[in-house]
């Protein structure tokens, strides 16, 4: 705790076993294939920051895995959001994002809420590496200590927004697969590109307190974030709470 208080991120090693981490792999895999298929039917293969060949992200999992589900709501991250959000807590956020070798680009310097404006604005994410992230295929990179700044002011680029321009004090974060990078939604951050041979897999689960809610010009999802299909509890008075049964998925 010591280390998120200060300098906003943490290395959480050896979070989920191998067999585990596969049956993730492989309940994503062929979502993210639907997806770059769909990208590939585009104009430059491109919808907003995602790229077919380079940056591929599957959103809103648990709408349509009942194994990832349950998943986000296990013990490891019930652990995590007592410690650090408090005893009331839901799912916000989560999305598969897949980097690529065949077009190798740096992600822009941003913070998670310079995307959308959350409040209270520190909330949690937790990049879950799938396979090895090394500083070759687009491990995250992080400055210490800036989230205690608040949100800062961010501006829109190609590859979406950004709010530092080749700041000073940047570490890497390597994690092998099963280890968890823990960071503030207010800790810059990026990942590098993908200059190794194959695929870096990685599942980023965001909380945030109950009550938690959006609000700014242009906000699609204005308001509370609690929506009961995909914002539900994961901890309530401190006790864990299980996902809801799964819907009918989307078609």
């Amino acid at each position: 705790m010591h280390a998120f208080d200060e300098e906003g991120f943490f290395l959480l090693e050896s979070a989920f076993d191998p067999e585990e981490v596969a049956r993730v792999v492989a309940e994503i895999d062929p979502i993210h294939q639907r997806n770059v298929d769909f990208l590939r039917t585009r104009d430059n293969e491109k919808l907003f920051i995602a790229e077919a060949g380079n940056l591929v992200f599957s959103t809103h999992l648990v709408l349509r895995s009942a194994l990832l589900r349950d998943w986000v709501a296990n013990p490891v991250f019930a652990g995590l959001v007592r410690d650090i959000i408090g005893p009331d807590v839901r799912l916000y956020w989560e999305q598969a994002v897949y980097k690529e070798p065949e077009k190798p680009r740096s992600f822009p310097w941003h913070q998670d809420n310079g995307y959308t404006f959350i409040e209270p604005q520190q909330y949690l994410t937790c990049w879950v590496a799938l396979t090895d992230a090394t500083v070759e295929n687009g491990c995250p990179w992080v400055i210490p200590g800036l989230h205690r700044l608040g949100t800062l002011e961010h501006w829109m680029t190609d590859y979406g927004w950004e709010c530092l321009d080749q700041p000073a004090g940047a570490v890497a974060v390597p994690a092998r697969a099963g280890d968890i990078v823990v960071f503030s939604s207010l800790t810059p951050h990026l990942t590098g590109p993908n200059t190794s041979g194959a695929v870096r897999k990685a599942y980023i689960v965001q909380f945030a307190p109950d009550g938690a809610a959006v609000s700014g010009p242009g906000a699609a999802d204005e308001g509370r974030q609690d929506d009961p299909d995909r914002q539900y509890f994961v901890l309530q008075d401190g006790a864990p709470v299980s996902a809801p049964p799964l819907r009918e998925p989307p078609r």
